[in-house]
């Protein structure tokens, strides 16, 4: 099938016995560093000491092969604070491993994971801001959605809501004043953002120029930041929970969104959902997966060279027809609410010949599209000057920041959780992950263009099953409880493939209907993280050039 890859080589690795991943080898391998073993639901757990998280680290990554740090995960229990190190094989997730690394609560101190994965920068200074453990030799340890005066840590159990957050009139001074009096200076400090045009949202860019070169660009977040996390601890698995994630990347991937938390507490409370509405849910994330892509190719394009009348208004047209045959399943637009712990909400809409009609007019248009498309974009000279050899993410550096999704499959790296950690209908499907080796906005722009092309396919071969299925075997829903709680101190982390790559949920249960930690893992924070490597030594309109081929969502981002 057009799905297998090649197996990849284990020289050095760990190995898998027939009952999956050594995890006695991996023991071995991190000897005296373990302190203690958990097990969680997708992965064992290692518990080492806070003074050797880099050691641990290195060694999983080096002689183990787990290159993707995932996610990290801060956590507070009763008697400590607790890091958690979600790793995975980029070239077989389904191998995971956690390094779990608790923290006294008098003094929440740990290592810093930064100088093994890049990925741990953003992530470590997230867990500092909101959960206040610090993480020694990190090279920047400040607050990531909050502002530096900001008091206390929102996360933490005793974390008081109604203090005053006092901020001086010092604090309102500008920062660079002397910096814009020196005569000697060869460079210039720019502020690209937080308005929204070209940033993809509330995005700042604190940008030093020498030049038009940029000498250093450092993202700043956290304008959209709505406490989403906070959000789903307070609500109910089975009915509050959902309605949620459609507003996290909420421009064109709700259904993708609610899968990643659908995955994560379907696994969590065991529970099954039947094959027929396993083909709708897949069905329907492609769809919203052709609508992100639409979205992204008319937004870069407005951003590369300001085509607003043509391109983005073509993409637009498309999108929403995309929409159109969303909505008539869902009800909705963008926020759907359609997927259901078990299942999805309800089935096709009637007269079922009518809307399959619909979705095969959309196929059957697609490719004259497509190739338009191509002769007005990715053909145009002006286009490729722009895009081509701008951008540049290598493969090692794309790993390193952790980035998935068209970001790093235009990198040339083979990840896509469909089909390395099957889920869905997707493994009975025939469908290509697509991946360019450019490494450049070029290529990430293809990737996008061409996984739309899949897409189709794939919604084809839904409509195609859904058309022949038996009536009387048209189980939308499994048999699931009224009411949802999960053994206590039950620990899961599960993802799914979105438009933007990897979209992950940790959730621990405490034998509540309400989950006592829950943490997203976006693809767009992690794929952010990437830019100064992408811009820095490139020159002002590159930098506009590859923010936009990340194709972020700051509501994501932010969450």
């Amino acid at each position: 099938m057009s799905l297998e890859r090649p197996e990849p080589s284990t020289h050095g690795q760990v190995g898998v016995t027939e009952q999956g991943l050594d995890y006695e080898a991996i023991a071995d391998l991190l000897g005296d560093l373990v302190v203690g073993r958990e097990t969680h639901l997708n992965a064992e757990g290692f518990v080492v000491r806070p003074e050797r998280v880099a050691e641990a680290l290195g060694r999983l990554k080096q002689q183990a092969g787990f290159d993707h740090l995932s996610s990290v995960t801060a956590q507070e229990y009763g008697d400590r604070f607790e890091s958690i190190y979600h790793l995975k094989k980029y070239a077989d997730p389904t191998q995971e491993v956690s390094v779990v690394v608790p923290t006294s609560r008098d003094d929440p101190r740990s290592q810093s994971g930064n100088s093994v994965f890049r990925t741990a920068d953003w992530h470590e200074r997230e867990a500092y801001d909101l959960m206040g453990i610090h993480y020694d030799d990190h090279p920047d340890l400040r607050r990531i959605l909050l502002p530096e005066t900001w008091q206390g840590h929102p996360l933490r159990q005793d974390y008081d809501q109604e203090q005053p957050q006092v901020v001086t009139f010092r604090e309102h001074a500008n920062p660079l004043k002397e910096d814009h009096r020196e005569d000697d200076s060869d460079t210039m400090f720019v502020n690209v953002g937080p308005h929204h045009p070209a940033t993809h949202g509330v995005l700042h860019l604190k940008t030093v120029l020498d030049g038009e070169t940029v000498a250093d660009v450092d993202p700043d977040i956290g304008y959209l930041h709505r406490c989403e996390e906070q959000m789903c601890q307070q609500s109910t698995y089975r009915h509050q929970i959902m309605p949620y994630p459609d507003r996290w990347d909420y421009i064109s991937a709700g259904i993708l969104n609610e899968w990643a938390y659908a995955r994560a507490a379907e696994d969590l409370a065991d529970l099954d959902v039947p094959e027929y509405a396993q083909v709708i849910r897949t069905m329907s994330a492609e769809m919203c997966r052709i609508a992100a892509h639409l979205l992204a190719l008319g937004t870069f394009a407005l951003d590369v060279y300001g085509d607003f009348t043509a391109i983005f208004m073509y993409a637009t047209r498309d999108r929403e027809i995309v929409q159109n045959l969303l909505e008539d399943l869902t009800g909705q637009r963008l926020m759907f609410n359609y997927l259901r712990l078990g299942g999805v909400a309800w089935d096709l809409p009637e007269p079922r010949e009518e809307y399959f009609e619909k979705v095969r007019d959309f196929l059957d248009e697609l490719p004259a599209k497509l190739e338009e498309y191509h002769n007005l974009v990715t053909g145009n000279e002006i286009f490729q000057l722009r895009c081509v050899n701008t951008g540049v993410l290598s493969p090692e550096m794309a790993k390193s920041y952790g980035t998935t999704g068209p970001v790093a499959r235009g990198s040339g790296v083979d990840y896509d959780l469909r089909r390395d950690d099957p889920y869905g209908y997707y493994p009975e499907l025939d469908w290509d992950v697509i991946t360019e080796d450019g490494c450049d906005n070029y290529s990430r722009v293809l990737v996008r263009m061409k996984e739309v092309e899949e897409s189709a396919k794939i919604i084809e071969q839904c409509v195609d099953l859904l058309e022949d299925w038996p009536e009387d075997e048209r189980e939308i829903q499994s048999n699931v409880p009224r009411t949802l709680k999960p053994d206590n101190d039950t620990e899961v982390y599960r993802a799914v493939e979105a438009a933007k790559g990897e979209l992950g949920i940790y959730i621990r249960s405490d034998g509540t209907d309400t989950p006592a930690r829950f943490k997203i893992r976006s693809p767009c924070f992690s794929n952010l993280q990437a830019l100064p490597e992408m811009s820095n030594g490139e020159y002002i309109p590159d930098l506009i050039a590859s923010l936009g081929s990340l194709d972020i969502v700051l509501g994501e981002v932010d969450r």
